[in-house]
C-alpha cells in the first residue's frame, strides 16, 4: 500500500477523489440505495455494488475520506433496546462533523459545527429510537482510526471486514445520560416517528 493509491485502482481512487470534500460523499451515499443484507464490505466492494448499509457506508466514508485527505476516522453509537450505529467523523475548523449511512432521515449527515465528540453523539439522540418509539442512544466511542487496520487492507479486500466490527465493540464508550435521565424519557410522537421512516428500506420476504 502507497499513501498516493491506498491500494485503489486508478479508476477506483478517481472516484473517490471526484467527491472531493465530505459533503460530496455524503451525497454519494444518499444516492447509494441501503440494503438489509448481513454483509461487512470493503469500500472497494461498495464502490463496486453502488449500496451499502450503515456499517458500510460509515467504513466507505472514512475511506473516501482519507483519499481526500482527512483521516479515517469512525465512531460508534451504542444504544439499548435498539441497534448502533456507525458513523465517520472528521474536523474542520476545530470542530466535528460526520458522514453516515442509514435507514432512517436523521442519522446522516452532520454539519462540522459540533465542538467536542460529545456534542455531535448528541445531536443523533432525539431522532435515534427502536420500533416502539423509545429513545434508545445511549453511549459513544472516541474517535477510531482506520489506519490500524491497513494490514488487513480494510479498504479493498474481498473479505468481510467485520474484524472492525469486533474491535468496536470492544472500545470503550462513554455515556451520555444518567440513569434519571434514562427513567424521565418520553417516547417519539408520530410525526416524528413517520418522519425518521421516510424512504425505508423494508425487507420482503421471498
Amino acid at each position: 500500500m502507497t499513501p498516493d493509491t491506498f491500494d485503489f485502482t486508478t479508476k477506483e481512487l478517481r472516484k473517490l477523489r471526484s467527491m472531493k470534500h465530505p459533503h460530496g460523499i455524503q451525497q454519494f451515499l444518499d444516492d447509494a440505495p441501503y440494503h438489509l443484507a448481513d454483509t461487512a464490505w470493503s469500500p472497494r466492494r461498495v464502490l463496486a455494488e453502488q449500496t451499502a448499509h450503515c456499517l458500510e457506508g460509515a467504513i466507505f466514508a472514512a475511506a473516501a475520506l482519507r483519499a481526500n485527505g482527512y483521516p479515517p476516522l469512525l465512531l460508534d453509537l451504542e444504544a439499548d433496546n435498539d441497534t448502533d450505529h456507525v458513523i465517520a467523523i472528521y474536523r474542520d475548523d476545530g470542530c466535528w462533523g460526520a458522514v453516515a449511512k442509514s435507514n432512517y432521515t436523521g442519522c446522516r449527515w452532520r454539519e462540522p459545527v459540533y465542538r467536542s465528540l460529545r456534542e455531535l453523539a448528541l445531536s443523533y439522540f432525539n431522532g435515534y429510537f427502536n420500533m416502539r418509539g423509545q429513545r434508545t442512544l445511549r453511549r459513544f466511542s472516541g474517535p477510531v482510526n482506520l489506519k490500524r487496520f491497513d494490514r488487513q487492507r480494510w479498504m479493498t479486500t474481498d473479505e468481510p471486514v467485520w474484524f472492525i466490527v469486533y474491535h468496536l465493540f470492544d472500545i470503550k464508550h462513554y455515556p451520555l445520560l444518567t440513569r434519571a435521565q434514562e427513567k424521565r424519557l418520553h417516547r417519539v410522537d408520530d410525526r416524528l416517528f413517520q418522519a425518521e421512516c421516510l424512504g425505508k428500506a423494508l425487507k420482503h420476504d421471498g
